[in-house]
């Protein structure tokens, strides 16, 4: 089998963006992710930092996206009449700089598809990102605290969520964001494909694997 990006039936827009970053080879973690993520099915993956598992979520959401219309985007309508685009994939991620490098790569890999995408992280000002937010974003990459902070100031709309990845839920655990995660949980619809990305597996990332897949 040929193990080339083209072959796992990814769009040419994306095969492109990859070849152009010089990309040949998929990955052990983007071989198995990829077909899994574009097929719909939850993911529970285990998955070090520096093996390509962002690529391994992004490529194939970027994919779904681009070839699949929203599926509430016509009845999505804001307050003052105009209709505006829904935010489709949420990924929460435990820090900044990993919100920041996750949006970089949705940014970088889907240069050739017409898809928005924004990271929201505290330390800075709620306004530009309310504005970005205003504008319409199709991917949210987002730490959970500055996340739960929007959606309690009814800025921030997760009644659209088609695909939820928790990224690096193991770090996110060891910085005590469970309960935020639930809240979180408790915001996006029930029904949507879960992706948990963690690096080791303890009783509590199981306990929430369970309860999110």
């Amino acid at each position: 089998m040929n193990s080339s990006f083209e072959a796992l039936g990814l769009s040419e827009a994306l095969v492109r963006a990859v070849t152009d970053l010089g990309y040949t080879q998929p990955t052990p973690i983007q071989l198995q992710a990829i077909p899994a993520v574009m097929a719909g099915t939850d993911l529970l993956a285990g998955a070090q930092t520096g093996t390509g598992k962002t690529a391994g979520f992004v490529l194939p959401i970027l994919h779904r996206l681009a070839t699949q219309p929203a599926t509430h985007a016509a009845a999505h309508v804001a307050p003052h009449g105009k209709s505006r685009k829904p935010v489709r994939v949420l990924i929460l991620t435990p820090t900044r700089e990993l919100a920041a490098q996750v949006e970089e790569s949705v940014r970088t890999y889907g240069k050739h598809v017409p898809l928005t995408s924004m990271v929201m992280f505290g330390g800075v000002g709620m306004q530009p990102q309310i504005d970005k937010l205003r504008r319409g974003v199709d991917i949210l990459v987002a730490t959970p605290g500055r996340l739960l902070d929007h959606h309690g100031q009814r800025t921030l709309d997760l009644s659209h969520v088609e695909i939820f990845v928790l990224d690096e839920a193991d770090r996110m655990l060891d910085m005590g964001f469970i309960h935020d995660i639930k809240k979180v949980l408790a915001i996006v619809p029930a029904k949507k494909q879960s992706l948990l990305f963690s690096a080791t597996f303890s009783d509590e990332i199981k306990a929430l694997a369970d309860r999110l897949l």
